[in-house]
């Protein structure tokens, strides 16, 4: 198949609720005839997958590399080579934290027709779920997006300037939460910090925990995809918690109008 009636779609598939899709994106997965996706996307958007259309998981589990980022540009120049409508579905959205650059530089280079479907990034979507907002003019007033890296090269935190007002979402925090703790306060991030962690946001087994920063060490890590909201903002989220809980009257009509269970909180 000619190159020129190829199209690839870097596609983002939101926190893991399929009703979080895009339109588009819903339009063009179900329209694909090969999906590369990551290993963490939502099982219910991997249904919406054709029947019809191949799917390759190209993603990692518990830090364990299932394939090289070299290896998912081989395989995606190859299935647009061989296949009308690729898309490469990866959780989130692909421009954060989705490696998707690289895998822009490799269809350019190319010469492969593409296009970026953005979708809900993981912070947003954590964000939402717990009904806390990640800036508030009386407590936050911008906002860092990072991850946390056990590379010495990339342990980059302390040198930014954070100030009382920084909301800090840290993605994949990884398997111990006492290394993120002690990152955080090499980064003169207050112990005392207040700390929001969500796992599986927007899916019906979301889970969050509110700690602080110190806190974080004796804390046990939640089923990956999870993330860290650091900052004042996650203040009150022990409340947004209790509260979202005890609401069981408004459970049901959540399930009904969310066509699913009432996301479980801990």
């Amino acid at each position: 198949m000619s190159k020129s009636t190829t199209m690839v779609f870097l596609i983002g598939a939101g926190p893991g609720d399929p009703d979080l899709l895009t339109v588009k994106a819903l339009r063009v997965l179900q329209s694909a005839d090969v999906v590369l996706h990551d290993s963490l996307i939502g099982p219910k958007i991997l249904d919406l997958v054709p029947a019809s259309a191949e799917s390759i998981d190209v993603g990692k589990r518990a830090g364990f590399r299932l394939l090289t980022q070299s290896d998912i540009n081989a395989l995606l120049l190859d299935a647009a080579r061989k296949h009308k409508i690729v898309v490469r579905l990866k959780g989130g959205d692909p421009l954060l934290f989705g490696r998707a650059a690289e895998e822009i530089d490799a269809l350019r280079a190319a010469n492969i027709h593409f296009e970026v479907v953005p979708g809900i990034s993981a912070a947003f979507g954590a964000a939402a779920a717990a009904k806390i907002s990640l800036t508030d003019r009386r407590l936050a007033s911008h906002v860092l997006f990072t991850t946390f890296s056990r590379a010495p090269e990339s342990q980059f935190l302390p040198g930014i300037g954070l100030t009382a007002e920084t909301t800090v979402v840290v993605y994949m925090p990884g398997p111990d939460y006492a290394e993120v703790s002690r990152w955080l306060q090499d980064a003169a991030v207050s112990p005392e910090t207040p700390v929001l962690v969500i796992s599986k946001a927007s899916r019906p087994d979301q889970s969050e925990h509110a700690t602080t920063v110190s806190g974080l060490a004796q804390l046990a890590p939640l089923p990956a995809p999870a993330l860290l909201i650091v900052g004042r903002v996650a203040h009150n989220a022990s409340d947004a918690i209790a509260t979202t809980a005890s609401a069981a009257g408004a459970g049901d009509l959540l399930a009904s109008i969310n066509g699913g269970p009432n996301v479980r909180l801990s």
